[in-house]
């Protein structure tokens, strides 16, 4: 720790990319905005739902042109131009006309594509610079800034139906455009990379640099990003009924608090697991949450009242666990100078797992066989990791692994 304190510069830039991450992460409280959002627009409430896929969607698919950004603009001028975008898909949101007279592709566009999209060119952006100011405390890093990422929700959600309630569905979109716009333009000025300051992530460039395409060719690659997929399988099916599951598992009168348990569970797990990785390694922190995963999903298959609770909000610490190592573990399995492209790639493991498990796994009938099959996915994830810990091991031991000789940085 007292590494940590004397790099000031680092910790500067860390807590200033935190800070934006908290308003980045504002784009996932589109539960909140979907009823309200209905009404105003004229929608049904189904249609507007459907928002929040494309945001996932375009949010992967920013971390994957943001990696490619920074190689060109810099890390700087990526986070601005993803923020900023941000602003404007809120603004046009706001733009809207009421009553049903405008499709509601527009909303998809203007706050699911283009919010997701900055959201995630952004996020990207700032989560590879930390990591360069911290190479021997990357989870450290890694975990602060995806921490403040998910207690986003837990911050705004009610905020934001405070707004709704209180100023209508435009003038919140119009205060929420407007404050975004003013925090990314007074933060991003305090970002700075260690070229520009220590130098502190030197060392890393000494290991193997991988391009996209060469860690494409690597068995490594798609063990991660199988085991990203497989692994918040989980949390994708049970997060949408969350409120019903409680309801109908004796927590009724607790619906409503479950939903912000989860939200802080999960944001914890993005600081926990990561800091956990530092102590005992990545792939074992990756393999324990995973397992823990598994073991929760079929937990599931009978919980109630109180441990039914508990599970939830051990596969949500799990869930955001996933987002604090993966980035690391991209890093420092594919390192340092292209991480920005190669954490996007990784990332289309968790985009699949969105997109095609909610429609594949939901068509199983009884609940169950739902959480049985969601339990084998997750364990599957786990032994997908014990093979890349094999891998690295055997790389490690003939002197060709990208990881520095000592033990995930430590």
């Amino acid at each position: 720790m007292s590494a940590i304190r004397k790099n000031k510069q680092g910790l500067k830039v860390l807590f200033t990319g935190a800070f934006l991450q908290l308003f980045l992460g504002i784009i996932y409280v589109w539960s909140v905005f979907k009823n309200p959002v209905s009404a105003y627009y004229g929608w049904t409430p189904a249609d507007a739902g459907l928002t929040a896929s494309f945001m996932l969607c375009f949010f992967v698919i920013g971390i994957l042109a943001g990696g490619k950004a920074q190689t060109k603009i810099g890390v700087k001028l990526t986070a601005l131009t993803g923020g900023l975008m941000v602003s404007a898909g809120m603004l046009a949101t706001a733009l809207i006309p009421a009553g049903g007279t405008s499709p509601v592709a527009c909303v998809y566009i203007f706050y699911g594509i283009i919010g997701g999209f900055g959201v995630g060119a952004a996020y990207n952006a700032i989560v590879s610079n930390v990591q360069k100011w911290f190479p021997k405390n990357r989870g450290f890093a890694t975990g602060i800034c995806v921490c403040f990422f998910g207690f986003s929700t837990v911050i705004f959600a009610p905020l934001v139906t405070m707004m709704n309630k209180n100023l209508g569905v435009r003038n919140t979109f119009l205060v929420l455009s407007a404050v975004f716009a003013a925090a990314v333009l007074i933060l991003f000025n305090f970002i700075k990379t260690p070229e520009q300051a220590a130098n502190a992530a030197a060392p890393m460039l000494k290991e193997k640099q991988y391009t996209t395409l060469e860690m494409l060719k690597t068995p490594r690659f798609y063990l991660l990003a199988l085991s990203l997929m497989f692994g918040t399988s989980v949390f994708f099916i049970i997060n949408p009924d969350l409120t019903d599951l409680a309801k109908t598992r004796g927590l009724e009168n607790f619906a409503t608090y479950l939903v912000m348990f989860t939200g802080i569970a999960n944001a914890l797990g993005r600081l926990g697991a990561p800091l956990l990785s530092d102590k005992i390694g990545r792939e074992k922190a990756d393999i324990i949450i995973l397992a823990v995963t598994a073991s929760g999903a079929f937990g599931l298959c009978f919980a109630n009242g109180i441990l039914l609770m508990a599970i939830i909000a051990a596969v949500a610490f799990c869930y955001g666990g996933y987002s604090g190592l993966y980035p690391v573990l991209t890093y420092e399995n594919f390192g340092m100078k292209n991480f920005g492209s190669n954490y996007g790639a990784v990332m289309v493991g968790f985009m699949l797992s969105a997109l095609l498990f909610p429609v594949a796994i939901n068509k199983i009938a009884d609940q169950r066989l739902k959480f049985a099959v969601l339990g084998v996915l997750a364990a599957a994830g786990a032994a997908l990791v014990v093979a890349l810990s094999i891998i690295n091991k055997k790389m490690i031991h003939n002197g060709g692994h990208n990881y520095e000789k000592t033990v995930n940085g430590q």
